[in-house]
């Protein structure tokens, strides 16, 4: 009788522990509701299957609650495993794939046909709606040479055009989108999630654009994770790139957030996508995971 006692005083404390997260969202659910959330989803997040189902979960929650989420997907370990099937060596310069025109074709169809649609099918598995597109679909993107030499078929995003996001989002589905884009002849190309989810951003005046990677966020000090700077404005990022405390590859991320931000995104964050549930803990919890990055005048205390 003491244990049944014991047992429903811990489920007592998990009911009200669930209830007080829930009363913490209320506020953020409010606020964000029928606003559009641009997220990239990458790194870890895409390869471990828990953390996989979770960010989907994650996506059709946003959705329940009236917030708009846009998906964007890049693919790197995927593009690489399908060359090494078909005896096509990766090759990389200055950090970017070298895409040529055997290269590119594995781009697309392992972007657009295969883990674009995967994660269609998840969303749809947790309940949700979603409708898979590439830059190509509706003459969402086009794209322009990256204009470095030795790359391929690298490209940048030269116009977006909203109109099929819109009627997607305000009829309730969630886009889902590869980051492959043509040009104005119909030559493909294979650009940066992270670009292209700045871009659609910025295009749509989203609330949020939150970029997931393999890093806790921005780092004072880039080896002790404990110097996580969870709030920061465009000065004090593009200080801290100046600085060398932001290097490597979270140059262009920080960097891309900037961009989105000087075009309007209202808020952009650089998120641990190994942690469960990232997206919710960064979007509806008063201090959240990782790094947001604002401008000046909107930056909260």
């Amino acid at each position: 009788m003491i244990a049944e006692n014991e047992d429903n005083i811990w489920s007592q404390e998990q009911y009200t522990s669930r209830v007080q997260v829930l009363s913490e969202a209320l506020p953020y659910i409010q606020q964000f509701s029928g606003r559009t959330v641009v997220v990239k989803y990458g790194g870890a997040a895409m390869k471990d299957s828990t953390l996989k189902d979770q960010v989907m979960r994650d996506l059709v929650f946003l959705s329940c609650v009236g917030v708009r989420p846009v998906l964007v997907h890049g693919g790197g370990p995927e593009i690489n495993s399908w060359l090494a099937k078909l005896n096509i060596e990766p090759q990389f310069k200055d950090g970017l794939r070298v895409t040529d025109a055997p290269t590119m074709d594995v781009v697309e169809m392992v972007l657009v046909g295969r883990v674009n649609k995967e994660i269609v099918s998840l969303i749809s598995q947790a309940g949700g709606k979603a409708v898979g597109l590439c830059g190509k679909d509706g003459n969402l993107i086009k794209a322009r040479p990256d204009g470095r030499e030795g790359i391929g078929f690298v490209g940048e995003v030269a116009s977006v055009d909203i109109k099929i996001l819109d009627t997607l989002v305000k009829s309730g589905y969630i886009p889902v989108v590869s980051s492959v884009a043509a040009d104005e002849t119909g030559q493909g190309y294979n650009i940066n999630a992270d670009t292209v989810a700045g871009e659609i951003a910025a295009a749509l005046g989203a609330e949020k654009l939150i970029l997931m990677t393999d890093t806790a966020g921005i780092l004072q000090n880039p080896k002790d994770p404990s110097t996580l700077l969870h709030k920061l404005d465009i000065q004090q990022a593009r200080q801290l790139i100046a600085d060398g405390v932001v290097g490597g590859g979270m140059i262009p991320k920080v960097k891309c957030c900037v961009r989105s931000l000087a075009q309007g995104v209202k808020a952009t964050h650089i998120i641990d996508g190994r942690i469960p549930h990232a997206l919710l803990l960064e979007i509806f919890t008063d201090l959240g995971i990782g790094s947001m990055i604002v401008a000046s005048e909107f930056i909260r205390n």
